[in-house]
C-alpha cells in the first residue's frame, strides 16, 4: 500500500510532464454574427487558367477546416452569359438551399429558415432545392452536410454583377465538425433499390 502511495505522485508528475496532443484548430465560425464575403467569378465562367490562379474565390468556406479539406459550404456557379445560381457542399457531401425572398438577415432565426411566416401549414414551409438562382436583395437558407461537417447558415445577396461577382452578408446558425464512427456499406448516388 505504501508503494502505491509513493508511486502515484511520481506517475502523476510523469504524466503531466509528457507532451500533450494538441487539439486541431478547426477555425470554427462564430454563430449568429453577420459577416461579409464576395464570390467571384462564377465557377463555370472561368477559364482553366483562372481556376488555378483564383483558387476557390467562387466558394464560401465557413471554417478553416472546410478550406483545408476543400469542402466549400457555398459556391457561385452558372455558365458564362447565363443566369447565376448558388449550390452547396462539395467533397462527397450534400447541400440544399432555399430562397427565402426579401427577408432582413438580422431577423432570420434557425426556426424561420424553415417556417418563413412563423406558422407551419405546408404551403408556407420553406422549400429547399439543390440550387437557387441569384437574386439581389434575396436571403437564402442553406443546410450542408458531409461525413465531417454539418452547417446551417443564411445569407443575403447585397450586390450582384452577373457572371462577375456576388457580394453577400452571411450568418452561421450551427456548425459542427465530427468524426464518422461507422456507416452502412454500399452508399451510391446512382444505385437503385431492390427487394
Amino acid at each position: 500500500m505504501k508503494a502505491i502511495l509513493i508511486l502515484a505522485p511520481m506517475l502523476l508528475a510523469l504524466a503531466t510532464s509528457l507532451p500533450q496532443k494538441t487539439q486541431e484548430d478547426f477555425g470554427l465560425p462564430e454563430l449568429h454574427k453577420i459577416k461579409t464575403a464576395t464570390l467571384s467569378p462564377s465557377y463555370s465562367c472561368q477559364s482553366e487558367e483562372q481556376r488555378h490562379q483564383q483558387i476557390n474565390t467562387h466558394s464560401l468556406y465557413l471554417s478553416d477546416f472546410s478550406r483545408r479539406t476543400g469542402q466549400h459550404e457555398l459556391r457561385l456557379n452558372g455558365a458564362c452569359d447565363s443566369r447565376g445560381y448558388f449550390e452547396s457542399m462539395s467533397g462527397g457531401g450534400t447541400g440544399v438551399i432555399a430562397d427565402l425572398g426579401e427577408i432582413p438577415l438580422e431577423n432570420v432565426t434557425a426556426h424561420l429558415m424553415f417556417y418563413k411566416q412563423n406558422i407551419t401549414p405546408s404551403d408556407l414551409c420553406t422549400k429547399f432545392m439543390s440550387r437557387a438562382f441569384v437574386q439581389a436583395g434575396h436571403t437564402y437558407a442553406v443546410l450542408a452536410s458531409s461525413s465531417e461537417v454539418r452547417a446551417v447558415f443564411v445569407f443575403t445577396v447585397t450586390g450582384y454583377i452577373p457572371n462577375k461577382r456576388v457580394d453577400l452578408n452571411y450568418v452561421v446558425k450551427d456548425y459542427q465538425v465530427f468524426e464518422l464512427k461507422t456507416q452502412s456499406p454500399g452508399f451510391s448516388w446512382e444505385k437503385e433499390n431492390t427487394m
